[in-house]
């Protein structure tokens, strides 16, 4: 797969199909994942892949706590002005997160991701977005979440068995299958209304009206 068609179509697929990701699928992402850059080559990093049945009951009853508090408290305010006005592209998210939230079990992967000595992750999300990257050319979705670190740290160390007297972080979750949906370019504001030149404030002499990477007729249609 061309370099820029995986930059610009990675996305966070969270509705997926249940069929199980093969071995030499989930080593490839894996391998792909401890390639990348950590501070000082220190590698403080571990991975727990999930695929048991029973694994994911308990989890998936942590995920779905966790993320109504999210709704309930971070979220609220946002999604209660959206219904207001109508935004229909704030709501779908919200509809697509409830869906991976409701379906946590239906996932066939589930990759947990853990750090130490790193506070700012500067060390970890190059490796998560490395997997991500290589799912991609593999034709695998992925979504990375954090409630469940976040909100249910405590209770996912117990489920997964992991030390808590070492320093360990859970930094993300990311969950992997097959898409139900569209590959695609994700709309985003565009480079040169983000980007400042030199100081804060100032913008850039160039625009980029439309991505530079364009999407062939039909794409992720098939």
């Amino acid at each position: 797969m061309d370099l820029n068609e995986a930059l610009y179509t990675t996305r966070a697929m969270r509705r997926v199909k249940p069929d199980p990701i093969p071995e030499e699928a989930v080593k490839a992402m894996l391998d792909a994942a401890v390639r990348a850059p950590s501070g000082g080559n220190n590698q403080n990093w571990r991975f727990v892949t999930v695929t048991d049945p029973a694994l994911k009951a308990a989890l998936g009853d942590l995920y779905r706590d966790a993320w109504k508090i999210l709704q309930n408290t971070v979220y609220k305010k946002a999604y209660e002005r959206a219904e207001a006005v109508g935004d229909t592209q704030t709501m779908r998210i919200r509809s697509s997160s409830e869906w991976l939230a409701e379906n946590f079990e239906v996932v066939p992967l589930w990759v947990f991701f853990f750090s130490r000595n790193d506070p700012t992750g500067a060390s970890i999300f190059p490796g998560v977005w490395n997997m991500m990257l290589s799912a991609r050319g593999l034709g695998i979705g992925t979504c990375l979440t954090t409630i469940a670190g976040f909100f249910k740290s405590d209770e996912v160390f117990e489920v997964l068995g992991v030390p808590t007297d070492k320093g360990w972080v859970n930094n993300a979750a990311i969950s992997a299958g097959y898409p139900l949906g569209r590959w695609g370019t994700a709309k985003r504001r565009p480079a040169n209304e983000v980007v400042f030149s030199e100081r804060w404030g100032n913008r850039p002499d160039w625009t980029v009206d439309e991505p530079l990477w364009l999407e062939p007729e039909n794409y992720g249609r098939s």
